[in-house]
């Protein structure tokens, strides 16, 4: 499995944890993995760690939901830790996040 799809299958189980809104590159854009066409963001996998970077729903408390992004996110991790960001609280999806149908950065 490359990087890319890797990263890719680490976005779509945090983009499925309750909570969350979608991924972004956080504030100075440094949470992406490289791939063909259009940067992943919200994912960086490195040699001992997986970065995620989220937009959190605020009908949630944000611990609950950076707890859950860990746990989804763990198994897939390969023994690396594993860092999530909160880079942003939306009020809804309406408001800023996730489309419906967004499948890939």
């Amino acid at each position: 499995m490359t990087t890319a799809e890797f990263a890719t299958r680490i976005a779509e189980r945090v983009r499925a944890c309750p909570g969350v809104a979608d991924l972004t590159a956080g504030p100075w854009g440094h949470v992406v993995t490289y791939r063909p066409g259009p940067p992943l963001q919200g994912v960086a996998v490195y040699d001992d760690e997986v970065r995620v970077s989220l937009v959190a729903l605020a009908d949630r408390p944000l611990t609950e939901t950076a707890e859950a992004v860990g746990a989804a996110v763990a198994p897939l991790a390969g023994g690396r830790r594993v860092h999530v960001i909160v880079a942003d609280v939306v009020a809804d999806v309406a408001a800023g996040g996730r489309k419906p149908g967004n499948g890939g950065g």
